[in-house]
């Protein structure tokens, strides 16, 4: 499946960071810097370049005034859903300013309830988007940390196996973070919910 990477400029890491020739590489404002440090030409670069302060005249963009409604990572994700993708990796989403890391899980948890496929890649954790599915990871390392959060309304019938406190047809809400701190112990990691959106975090 074809990706599209949307590159911002918050915590950035290189971890899986390899686009394919099919893939798409969008940067969100100075998440052109990191790109740039990277050896990676974006596609397309969009925002209002208020962070950025320069702008490259070697690449397709799409500039924004600043006063908008939409962030400059949700005009990326508008961009990559228009060109057709339907699984998006979020690089430089989270540190700096807590309140466009929220903005970003947002983004996340919405698109996700639209039928995309959201991952966030930080230095120090990744964050993985399930809606009405099975979030499959591979074989966990005993001990990772993984956590798992409702998004929006209620989850319910939420199913967690291959980690320490499993659970059975339970229901996750938004006030009680009764999924936090959970624990890999080894095996493959599978976590279902029949109605809702989880945030799940593992942490590296």
């Amino acid at each position: 499946m074809p990706v599209c990477y949307l590159v911002g400029a918050g915590a950035f890491t290189m971890r899986g960071l390899y686009p394919a020739q099919d893939d798409c590489v969008i940067a969100a404002d100075d998440g052109y810097s990191a790109l740039q440090g990277a050896g990676i030409m974006p596609d397309l670069l969009v925002g209002d370049f208020d962070s950025l302060k320069w702008v490259p005249k070697d690449i397709p963009q799409k500039a924004f005034p600043p006063e908008k409604d939409d962030t400059d990572m949700a005009i990326a994700l508008a961009e990559g859903i228009a060109r057709g993708y339907r699984t998006f990796h979020f690089y430089g989403a989270s540190g700096g300013r807590a309140d466009h890391t929220q903005a970003n899980l947002q983004l996340m948890g919405g698109a996700s309830r639209q039928g995309y496929t959201c991952t966030m890649v930080c230095p120090e954790y990744d964050v993985f988007t399930v809606t009405n599915g099975t979030l499959h990871l591979p074989r966990q390392k005993s001990g990772v940390i993984i956590s798992v959060f409702a998004h929006g309304n209620k989850a319910e019938g939420v199913t967690l196996e291959g980690l320490k406190y499993p659970l059975q047809h339970a229901i996750l809400s938004c006030d009680k973070p009764l999924g936090v701190s959970n624990t890999a112990i080894g095996e493959e990691v599978h976590i279902t919910v029949k109605n809702g959106t989880l945030l799940v975090y593992v942490m590296q």
